[in-house]
């Protein structure tokens, strides 16, 4: 049946795998977001302890979805890599610094013979939360306000700003994309620590946190209010049947009006992160990850699907509009896209895999009682 598959069907397939891994990467996030709330919400050692050890159990699988995200766009969209990559590489090395810096800090905060001390590696957690993922939403920015690139027959690329990428962060939209992720985030980490620790006896922690859910959410309010209508309002970038880039006024709002079920996605995705908000907090719930996480891949979904359907390029040049990169123009040939989608026919196993591991790391809550008698992070 796959051999059957034409070659502009099997290019959107893989746009939508990656849009989907993606996805999942915003969610576990909530692991960037658990970092940066260590240093505000841990009042004593067995809180510090709860919360690094309840994170340290996931975070591998943050960094292991961003990595599978670059291996996907890499071998569906080899040219949007090598451009991506290739030019802008100052920001892609700084996001890929500060996810190394977790693991290093995650496997040797608590080493004998640590020189820099808990709290060094701790601050580097905190860099994490904070600069890699707000480095990461401004590059899913450039996917709506473009990049600075050019490619010259041969496809080589000439990045035309000397920041080399980190320019993104520079944007407005961008920006607001940043913070809105890092506080999303926070919101996702705060509700995660609920739902996997035992309060028992830790006096007013629960409290904590669940105030951190409320305050972060008003916090991601203005920046996802301020995307929200530049991205209805603003000029987009559209390709026309003979591959001719042209700038069209409010391009994102006719994505989403041209495809309702995006749209869906959109506003099911921020119906479900204010419910689970409105739930943990007001009423007291301990399930909101579940649901604000599930809202929260819905949001990227759309995000995704609005930056490279519809006759849209998906990495827009600022530089040369002609250079933009769409999915028909940026993929990998049909036999490798043929060859690939016989292999991701595992990925409902290995997601199924995961989802039972999961499930066996967090039948019970993590308690202090725990912490105190086993090795941790």
């Amino acid at each position: 049946m796959i051999s059957n598959l034409d070659y502009g069907t099997l290019q959107h397939i893989w746009w939508i795998l990656c849009s989907v891994v993606g996805s999942l990467f915003l969610f576990l996030t909530f692991v960037q977001g658990g970092n940066t709330l260590l240093w505000q919400m841990a009042k004593n050692d067995a809180e510090n302890a709860l919360i690094i050890n309840s994170l340290g159990r996931k975070w591998e699988l943050t960094f292991t979805t961003l990595v599978l995200f670059g291996g996907a766009l890499f071998a569906a969209f080899p040219k949007f890599y090598a451009t991506s990559f290739g030019g802008a590489y100052w920001v892609w090395m700084l996001i890929l610094f500060t996810f190394i810096l977790q693991a290093v800090s995650f496997e040797f905060r608590k080493k004998p013979g640590n020189l820099l001390g808990a709290k060094t590696y701790e601050f580097f957690l905190l860099i994490n939360g904070t600069v890699g993922v707000l480095l990461i939403g401004a590059a899913v920015g450039t996917f709506f306000t473009g990049s600075n690139f050019s490619l010259n027959a041969y496809n080589q690329v000439t990045w035309t700003h000397p920041l080399r990428g980190l320019e993104a962060a520079f944007s407005l939209f961008n920006l607001s994309m940043g913070l809105f992720l890092v506080f999303n985030a926070r919101v996702l980490g705060a509700m995660y620590l609920l739902n996997n620790i035992d309060f028992t006896a830790m006096n007013g922690f629960e409290a904590r946190l669940r105030k951190a859910v409320w305050i972060n959410f008003l916090c991601a309010l203005p920046f996802l209010l301020y995307l929200l209508v530049s991205l209805l309002m603003m000029q987009g970038f559209s390709v026309d049947a003979t591959g001719v880039v042209s700038m069209v006024a409010n391009k994102y709002l006719q994505n989403l009006l041209a495809m309702p079920m995006v749209l869906c996605l959109l506003l099911v995705g921020l119906i479900l992160v204010v419910l689970a908000v409105f739930g943990t907090v007001f009423k007291a719930g301990t399930k909101g990850i579940w649901l604000a996480g599930l809202g929260t891949v819905f949001v990227g979904l759309a995000l995704f699907f609005t930056a490279g359907f519809n006759h849209t390029p998906f990495y827009p040049s600022k530089a040369d509009l002609q250079s933009s990169l769409t999915i028909i123009n940026a993929s990998s040939s049909r036999y490798t896209l043929m060859a690939m989608t016989y292999v991701a026919l595992g990925i409902p196993f290995v997601l199924a895999y995961v989802a039972y591991v999961w499930s066996q790391m967090d039948s019970r809550k993590l308690t202090a009682h725990e912490i105190a008698t086993e090795e941790g992070y």
